[in-house]
């Protein structure tokens, strides 16, 4: 039944698996570092946040998010290429593509983490202006702790993407899953292989979908 898992294959897979990890990894903590200020920013700043500040809202939502979201990813990641060259030194495997996943989700993010913050009481934000508490207070110890189940859904949400798009960087240099089903499966003609890839992503998701959810429940104390 399994007599397609050669040695050189299973080497390769839990090498392409390994790979796709990787990429999801380092993208992910990047992504949600920089999506997480992105949101906090876009929030703050629109019409009804703490601190508006139109120009500065209109370019960040408007122009950085907006138009870099309306991008498809395969188009991003393939015009990022000379971009990724330049930052890391090489255009091809895992610490290549984590600049394409980053670049291409932080937008997505922010707004997950904006639409997170929207959601919080503005009666608990008032409390705390009354009480004398700095913006900067309010952030840190109001906004994001009451949004935190919605920013932990946003963080599982988009490892999930991740983990999707990480099998499209495959196909341009990426390395992991997705080169492997393109390399060993597609063009040799193996079905069983490229099966196996989707089961294992499928598994993947599964995963952080059960411990995101978890971890939601969790912070959610409402």
């Amino acid at each position: 039944m399994f007599d397609f898992l050669t040695p050189t294959v299973q080497k390769a897979m839990l090498t392409a698996t390994w790979e796709t990890i990787e990429m999801v990894l380092i993208s992910g903590v990047i992504t949600v570092i920089v999506g997480l200020i992105l949101g906090i920013l876009l929030h703050v700043t629109g019409k009804d946040g703490l601190s508006p500040v139109r120009w500065l809202n209109f370019i960040l939502s408007g122009i950085i998010v907006n138009i870099t979201r309306s991008i498809p990813f395969a188009i991003l990641m393939v015009a990022l290429i000379p971009f990724s060259a330049f930052l890391v030194g090489t255009s091809l495997g895992p610490i290549a593509a984590t600049v394409s996943l980053t670049i291409g989700t932080v937008p997505f993010f922010a707004r997950l983490v904006e639409t997170a913050l929207r959601d919080v009481s503005s009666g608990k934000v008032d409390a705390a202006l009354v009480i004398g508490s700095t913006k900067m207070q309010i952030i840190r110890k109001v906004m994001v702790p009451e949004a935190m189940p919605g920013i932990v859904a946003a963080v599982t949400t988009t490892v999930v993407t991740l983990i999707g798009y990480s099998a499209m960087a495959g196909l341009v240099g990426g390395g992991g899953l997705g080169r492997m089903a393109y390399t060993y499966g597609y063009t040799r003609f193996n079905p069983e292989i490229m099966i196996l890839t989707i089961i294992i992503m499928v598994i993947m998701v599964q995963l952080v979908q059960i411990i995101g959810d978890w971890i939601a429940r969790k912070v959610d104390h409402r």
